[in-house]
């Protein structure tokens, strides 16, 4: 599997300890399979930090070691309500992400964030969520949240300024 990470810098070695701690499946290095949504993420990351460059680092990924090597592997197909009360878990800063080595699954970004905190903050219900969520296209990410998954799964190959 060919993986991509956006940053502000070229990330040859990866730490899982190095990210924010309270976002979609807890602190880990983040990674995606779409190129087009790393370029954005780069982006955005150089944007914040006032930077004039951002980059996008590619990887390669044996995934069939994932469910083969005893790793504790999560994949969330959709939008639904197992992912919803993950992510609002991990958001919290709770301990379902602890369940895991690896997790896979859809970003809670701009397009379906207010869902998710609408229905954390009681405004609407489950079933409303769901429902809202069925019509939201799925992006793709993967949080490695053991280090040596990263060390010994995760082959970086190049990297581009974007």
């Amino acid at each position: 599997m060919i993986l991509f990470h956006g940053s502000d810098k070229v990330v040859e070695k990866p730490e899982t300890n190095f990210g924010r701690k309270k976002v979609d499946f807890g602190q880990g290095f983040y990674l995606t399979s779409l190129h087009e949504q790393a370029v954005k993420w780069a982006k955005i990351i150089a944007f914040k930090k006032g930077l004039g460059k951002a980059y996008v680092s590619e990887y390669t990924l044996d995934d069939s070691l994932l469910d083969s090597l005893g790793l504790r592997y999560k994949k969330f197909l959709a939008y639904d309500m197992e992912w919803l009360d993950y992510v609002i878990d991990c958001r919290n800063g709770g301990s379902l992400q602890n369940q895991y080595d690896v997790v896979e699954g859809g970003v809670a970004n701009d397009n379906v964030i207010d869902t998710v905190e609408n229905y954390e903050n009681g405004i609407i219900t489950a079933e409303q969520a769901l429902g809202q969520l069925q019509y939201k296209k799925v992006n793709h990410q993967i949080c490695i949240r053991s280090q040596e998954v990263l060390d010994r799964m995760l082959q970086f190959v190049r990297w581009e300024e974007v």
